[in-house]
């Protein structure tokens, strides 16, 4: 490893080198302009010291990246859990019924003090008594799966300042010609996935806001257009396209921090929940949602799009110090924007834990037929069909609901929310999309190009399912997808986890032990959970015919697995697996800055 190849290295402008001087060359100017064609200076400070000025340089890429902690999945996922696993954390009791005489009013009131107890209380001037709170159950998940998608993060910022490359471009030099196809199809994949979310999401937006009078297939037109609008955005520089992320991630908190005001669960209790892990009275139902949770926040494409995007900074990486001190700040922002996406994931999962847990639909339609909904009377007869069922919510019924709770300002309040989720989502996902096409493959194509490519696979199936199927087949689709981003996800952690563990190629920045541990357990994590996941869905198989495919799909999944294994394993100092044609996992790229010149 010494004796040849790395003072060479060294020497010479490779990505990994941060000690040689920057190329004397001119830069190539790329023939389309893309999200990184701007690159947003640093502004000197004192060595050593923090800087707010810094940290608002650096700031931008972390919450761009958190959006997709953010998109309808997340929050169809966050509504589930509440309703599922519950956090009615207070239970509210008149101290005396209805009044007589108050004819329908009474009705209402009994009907209300079954679904929502302390609101109807006040709203009925019936004074309420707290008794017997209980801790919410799976908070706990949410906030240990956020910290596992920020080190996850951590690491994607890290090998983009490093190296000056994405995660697609370093797969492209390191990986054989098969297992970088095969991880660019996955990848593709999992885009096409969080697309058609997105796709659900906004078109349920738009149905609730229209009162049903666009119906879904309609909406998931009017996405073709809004998307190709909101493309044009970023002509107007980078700093206005990530200020218009930030508006849309302000609506968002708004929004959904509008119901939880309303909802007003007792804060001791949702603290415990979070702190203290436990998960009294937990069955199957509730470990399904505590898996999907992680399979819904950490994005296998999130991890590398933040790769990218850290490039839009304009870093000196023949320094070392720059080098450390970008990681520190990008690591704050990070921080502090995946703090808020966790806080608004967890308005979500508070309010329908509040609402929703353990509620039948025959709670449910008593609320909404005596309520000031009139526009969608006669839908809440169809959704709430099976009326001794536990309400098994989704985002569109969830804002019927809190509709027929608050009001309907709540329900357009609820919509908008989701309307933001689902366009702030479809422009990362498109920014995601383009990365790994040029990393992967290098081929550059325009975000008009790539846009129609992604939500032209998105739309199809999801327009077949609006059209002849009904709305809880849309909503099911979401599920099946939130699934998909959880098997997908090894094809990026085993990666980021690979190559930033390479001397080679970090250097100095290499994770230290502490740093492989936590990962390669997150990473065994999620493989617990896949497993679980397969297990658990296999019986529901509708005819055995599917399973020819499945095993098909499962040797495939399973080979690529193994060799991103295989070579993390390598990467990681076992020499006695390295073969002679992976040598360069453990000691760096041969002929290195041949490939440097021909990728420029």
């Amino acid at each position: 490893m010494t004796g040849d190849g790395s003072p060479q290295r060294l020497s010479r402008p490779s990505y990994g080198s941060i000690s040689s001087p920057p190329d004397p060359r001119p830069q190539q100017v790329p023939p389309r302009e893309t999200y990184l064609s701007e690159k947003i200076p640093i502004p000197d400070s004192k060595p050593g010291t923090f800087s707010l000025r810094k940290l608002w340089a650096f700031t931008g890429p972390g919450f761009l990246m958190s959006i997709a902690f953010l998109d309808p999945g997340n929050i169809e996922s966050d509504l589930q859990t509440g309703a599922v696993a519950g956090f009615k954390v207070t239970e509210w009791r008149p101290e005396q019924g209805p009044r007589r005489g108050w004819g329908d009013q009474a009705k209402w009131v009994e009907n209300q003090l079954a679904m929502f107890p302390r609101v109807a209380c006040k709203e009925a001037g019936v004074k309420a008594r707290k008794v017997s709170p209980r801790q919410p159950k799976l908070l706990w998940v949410l906030l240990w799966a956020t910290v596992m998608g920020l080190l996850c993060q951590r690491l994607a910022a890290r090998l983009g300042v490093v190296t000056g490359k994405d995660l697609g471009e370093v797969c492209h030099f390191y990986y054989p010609k098969v297992p970088r196809t095969l991880l660019w199809l996955t990848i593709e994949l999992a885009i096409v996935g969080s697309d058609m979310q997105e796709v659900i999401g906004t078109a349920i937006a738009f149905n609730l806001l229209s009162a049903g009078r666009i119906p879904l297939w309609g909406g998931v037109l009017i996405t073709i257009v809004d998307t190709f609008f909101f493309l044009f955005l970023d002509n107007y520089g980078l700093r206005k396209l990530e200020a218009f992320f930030g508006f849309l991630i302000t609506i968002m908190a708004l929004t959904f921090g509008y119901e939880y005001v309303v909802a007003r669960p007792a804060q001791g209790a949702l603290l415990r929940g979070l702190f203290l892990p436990s998960c009294p009275g937990c069955g199957h139902p509730e470990l399904l949602q505590a898996v999907g949770i992680v399979g819904a926040i950490i994005m296998p494409h999130n991890i590398y799009l933040h790769s990218a995007l850290v490039k839009s900074r304009e870093i000196d990486r023949a320094r070392r110090v720059d080098i450390r001190e970008a990681n520190m700040y990008f690591l704050i922002e990070a921080t502090i924007a995946l703090s808020v996406s966790f806080i608004i994931n967890l308005f979500v999962m508070a309010v329908f834990g509040q609402a929703f847990y353990q509620q039948t639909n025959q709670d449910a339609l008593n609320v909404c037929a005596n309520s000031s909904l009139h526009d969608y009377a006669d839908i809440f007869p169809k959704i709430f069909s099976k009326k001794n069922q536990t309400v098994a919510v989704d985002i569109y019924q969830g804002g019927l609901i809190l509709g027929c709770l608050f009001g309907p300002a709540a329900l357009y309040i609820w919509a908008v929310g989701l309307l933001a989720a689902g366009q702030s989502s479809t422009m990362t996902g498109t920014y995601a999309g383009q990365f790994v096409m040029e990393g992967f493959l290098k081929l550059r194509w325009s975000r008009f190009a790539r846009v129609l490519l992604t939500r032209s696979c998105a739309i199809l199936p999801t327009v077949l399912v609006a059209i002849f199927r009904d709305l809880k087949d849309l909503s099911g689709l979401n599920d099946l997808l939130n699934v998909l981003q959880s098997l997908l996800l090894p094809f990026a952690v085993l990666p980021i986890l690979t190559f930033t563990s390479m001397p080679a190629l970090m250097q100095e920045f290499a994770n230290g032990l502490l740093s492989k541990v936590i990962t390669s357990s997150i990473m065994a994590l999620i493989c617990t959970i896949n497993l679980y996941f397969v297990v658990s869905y296999l019986p529901s198989l509708p005819h055995p015919a599917y399973f020819g495919l499945v095993a098909l799909l499962a040797v495939v999944y399973l080979g690529l697995t193994i060799y991103l294994v295989w070579t993390c394993c390598i990467a990681h100092g076992a020499t006695f697996l390295a073969h002679c044609s992976h040598q360069h996992f453990l000691y760096g790229l041969p002929e290195e800055e041949q490939k440097w010149e021909t990728s420029g």
